[in-house]
């Protein structure tokens, strides 16, 4: 999904994109959309890129590697998530998704899964997000690796009061220990994972600042601890 040409100073989310939200779950389908694109194209995707835009100017302040880009392909992601539905492999059939998705990715590894920020937008929750969500199997396997073999450094990240205090590292875990570890791991919990996020939550009040690209600038550089250590898993840059 391609950017405007002209996109214009970001002055915080307007409390338009969230009534829209709300109408669109209560009027899940494409007659009710294409009723309302020109709401769709003023307070979803206009503020999106402004805020992607605001954001990437000062990403290079937290990171070098972290990028936000319409394009696809190596060295790029696509900062605005889709707001339409893949529902081939689903029950829900409802055609379009009822938040806004914005990520900034690692330039070596630009999918989803990859080392990145994360900020969730919805009308029931809001959050702010840091680290890799689902990451591929060999990638998993290196991070699990690295907190079994470097546990003084996977000890600093959960313990680092200033990180602590403002995310909670949530996502799946295993059931059981996965191949190649006892449940008696002292480590254990964190092993087991198979997501390795930051996430704190924002309040609605918080995304309708003016300064809340900057605000979100000011959090993502909290979870440096957990970022680092996961690119240094990964033998990536941070």
């Amino acid at each position: 999904m391609a950017p405007p040409k002209n996109i214009p100073p970001f002055t915080g989310f307007p409390k338009e994109l969230f009534r829209f939200l709300d109408e669109l779950a209560a009027n899940n389908n494409r007659e009710w959309f294409a009723a309302n694109r020109d709401r769709y194209e003023k307070f979803y995707l206009e503020p999106s890129w402004a805020y992607i835009q605001a954001v990437q100017s000062k990403l290079g302040t937290i990171s070098s590697q972290m990028v936000g880009s319409s394009k696809s392909g190596p060295g790029s992601s696509k900062a605005l998530m889709r707001i339409y539905r893949d529902t081939r492999f689903s029950k829900d059939k409802t055609p379009y998704k009822t938040n806004v998705g914005l990520s900034f990715r690692h330039r070596l590894l630009s999918d989803i899964h990859a080392p990145g920020f994360y900020v969730h937008l919805a009308s029931d929750e809001c959050f702010l997000v840091g680290g890799s969500w689902m990451p591929p199997r060999e990638a998993l396997q290196l991070i699990r690796q690295t907190i079994d073999e470097d546990r003084p450094a996977w000890k600093k990240v959960i313990h680092n009061k200033k990180f602590t205090s403002q995310f909670t590292i949530s996502g799946g875990s295993l059931k059981s220990a996965p191949r190649g570890y006892s449940l008696d791991h002292p480590l254990i919990e964190d092993i087991r994972r198979t997501s390795y996020c930051a996430v704190a939550p924002l309040k609605r009040t918080d995304v309708l600042r003016k300064d809340f690209a900057d605000v979100s600038i000011e959090q993502f550089r909290q979870t440096r601890p957990l970022m680092k250590f996961l690119c240094d898993a990964l033998g990536i840059p941070y």
